[in-house]
């Protein structure tokens, strides 16, 4: 029972932001779309679609703004100290952080092998080179591996000689991994010494 929990858990935290993202974006259509409905006769098909992504493009730059972040700053004290809501909202906060936003942790696409016998290799991002703190023996470094057609993926901790860097921009290797090597347009960039 305890393992299903956990799945589903597991679960919710894949699915949650994109399910409450596009509920909100929902709602807020339907709200729109209805109250220019009202204004405008006959209405104006595709009005409603236009206003809302015009309005969440502008929240997207007013929270940008030096204005906004204050106003941000407080709201994410307030919610990092509430019990329950902190243990959701923290970890989603980061992952997204990694994904999107100005401190993008996934920069350094590697190729890993897995394994020795059959030459298995994985491509992934090189997200820690010193794992010290984590009392990890020998020169180990971690590697995170999105899964294709998903916003979920596995963290491993590798021996860095099975590691090389990728001669490809990371955002054209993320795209590679997520569309499951369907995409392969590539433009070099300086190789990364790990």
């Amino acid at each position: 029972m305890k393992k299903i929990l956990f799945y589903f858990i597991q679960g919710l935290f894949y699915t949650a932001p994109i399910g409450v993202t596009l509920y909100v974006l929902y709602r807020l259509f339907i709200f729109v779309d209805s109250w220019f409905a009202g204004l405008f006769k006959p209405a104006i098909p595709g009005l409603g679609i236009v206003i809302t992504i015009t309005a969440v493009t502008i929240l997207g730059f007013i929270g940008g703004t030096v204005f906004a972040r204050p106003m941000m700053e407080m709201l994410n004290r307030f919610i990092t100290k509430l019990p329950i809501i902190k243990e959701i909202y923290v970890p989603l906060k980061d992952f997204f952080a990694a994904f999107v936003g100005k401190e993008k942790k996934f920069t350094e696409p590697v190729l890993v092998k897995i394994n020795n016998v059959s030459n298995l290799e994985k491509i992934g991002f090189l997200t820690q080179k010193d794992l010290s703190e984590l009392k990890v023996e020998g020169t180990k470094v971690a590697v995170y591996f999105p899964h294709s057609y998903a916003f979920s993926g596995e963290m491993f901790i590798v021996p860095s000689e099975f590691v090389t860097p990728l001669d490809i921009q990371s955002s054209e290797a993320m795209k590679f991994i997520l569309t499951g090597g369907a995409v392969k347009n590539f433009t070099n960039e300086t190789k990364k010494e790990i």
